[in-house]
């Protein structure tokens, strides 16, 4: 004989729950996991954090889109927590009552009462309480899923995938097809290859767009995030993945700010990340530590600026073109002729560097330019341990970035580099470092190297005034 109807309800004052399996992991591991992710972790890095297989915090990573698919913020205290359950299990093992238990817990007896009740497992037919299975319905419980509003809105989804993957067309209204490209497999966009010719709307022109086509009609918003989520969280329904192709970046995944942040790369290493640099070179209170970087002409030319950050002091790298240049087609993955390949640049800035004394010869920050990628034997020639500042983030070598604006007045923008000699750069650095700077109280930046040197001299240690 079976049960009779409604057998668990009266059991539990809860209708019949459908199970999914085993009970899925506590929100507040996936949680912890997401803000392991905005701290620049790696998605298998960020499940060892929480104690769950690399797979598992993959799966979350890929079906996330690389964004969070739940709020990050703690729930408030008037909901159980997993580790308040937890104690309940024990205690209820060791039969101690509900009012004992709420008392060691702070909560009412109603509330345990109610848990034990409401939450337990029920397999076998009689309530038995275990913290896992607890949080698990107490989590599906508390689930208050949204339709998308691309899903229940077919002509805002029309206007936007329109808009974001709509052919492409000549004056006359004719479709050009444009290239033939791969079956979009997940993945970003194929490295240097085709990719499908779309209208290619940013998710932003979209958003802000609907308001001028329809300014009366207020059910044709949404926002350009809410487009974004559309695209890379599966499950949403709104818009196909694939689409994601017609974005600028083509990526399938959200790369999350900080992970673009120091991040190892090429011949960017994790011990030269700027977040390894001396604490010293940031707060300028000790001479030595400098800062790099090329200004770039027409035809391939360029100078190399390095700039020491306590003094302001401005050397410039004279980067010659090499045998050959010019006179033979530019052959691909060929020896750099430029003047600027790792080789010529590690020669013509460690000449440079060497004629200064050691100590003021410390530390050379630089962007992630690839004419440093011998950064290593440069270290090894000139004892100058080089550190490289994160991608697209020029504010991290500050010094540099103003010097070479005042230098942009005798090497403007177009001009060709290459006609200029190692004296004449010389002359320029002369003219710029003999300037008084604001920020050295009207001093100039020979004098204030000057001071440094005479104290390198003595003995002495350089002021942090």
């Amino acid at each position: 004989m079976g049960r009779p109807a409604g057998w668990l309800k009266e059991l539990t004052g809860r209708s019949a729950m459908i199970s999914p399996g085993a009970p899925a992991t506590p929100r507040s591991v996936e949680r912890q996991f997401w803000k392991e992710i905005t701290k620049g972790l790696s998605s298998e890095d960020a499940a060892g954090a929480v104690g769950v297989s690399p797979a598992v915090g993959a799966r979350w990573f890929r079906q996330g889109g690389g964004m969070s698919t739940i709020e990050l913020t703690e729930p408030g205290g008037r909901y159980l927590s997993f580790s308040e359950r937890d104690e309940i299990t024990i205690l209820k093992a060791q039969n101690i009552g509900v009012r004992q238990i709420a008392r060691r817990l702070g909560r009412d007896p109603a509330t345990i009462s109610r848990e034990l009740r409401r939450n337990a497992a029920t397999r076998g037919g009689k309530l038995e309480y275990r913290a896992s299975v607890a949080q698990w319905k107490a989590e599906l419980m508390a689930r208050r899923p949204k339709t998308a509003k691309l899903v229940i809105n077919p002509r805002l989804r029309d206007y936007v995938q329109d808009r974001l993957s709509g052919e492409v067309r000549r004056p006359d209204g004719t479709i050009v097809a444009g290239p033939s490209v791969p079956v979009w497999k997940g993945r970003a966009k194929p490295h240097r290859a085709d990719r499908r010719w779309a209208t290619a709307w940013s998710p932003e022109q979209i958003a802000n767009r609907l308001k001028i086509d329809f300014p009366e009609d207020e059910s044709m918003r949404i926002s350009h995030e809410a487009i974004y989520q559309s695209l890379f969280i599966e499950g949403r329904g709104a818009l196909k993945r694939e689409l994601v192709a017609c974005l600028r970046t083509g990526r399938s995944l959200r790369v999350p700010r900080a992970r673009s942040r120091n991040k190892p790369q090429g011949h960017v290493t994790e011990d030269v990340v700027i977040s390894e640099r001396p604490a010293e070179a940031a707060d300028r209170a000790v001479p030595g530590h400098w800062e790099g970087d090329l200004i770039i002409g027409t035809h391939r030319s360029a100078i190399g600026t390095v700039i020491e950050r306590k003094s302001r002091a401005t050397m410039l790298v004279h980067l010659p073109r090499l045998k050959g240049y010019g006179q033979t087609p530019r052959v691909k993955n060929g020896p750099a002729l430029a003047g600027y390949g790792a080789t010529a640049m590690n020669a013509a800035l460690a000449a440079s560097m060497t004629t200064l004394p050691e100590q003021l010869r410390r530390t050379l920050t630089w962007d992630r330019g690839k004419e440093l990628s011998g950064h290593a034997q440069f270290t090894l020639e000139t004892g100058t341990k080089v550190f490289f500042a994160d991608p697209h983030s020029p504010w991290q070598r500050p010094t540099n970035e103003n010097t070479n604006g005042l230098l942009r007045q005798y090497f403007p923008k177009g001009t060709d580099l290459s006609r200029w000699s190692a004296d004449d750069l010389e002359a320029v650095a002369l003219a710029v470092n003999n300037r008084p700077r604001r920020i050295l109280d009207w001093k100039t930046p020979a004098e204030v190297f000057t001071e440094q040197l005479k104290l390198l001299e003595l003995g002495g240690v350089a002021t942090t005034d």
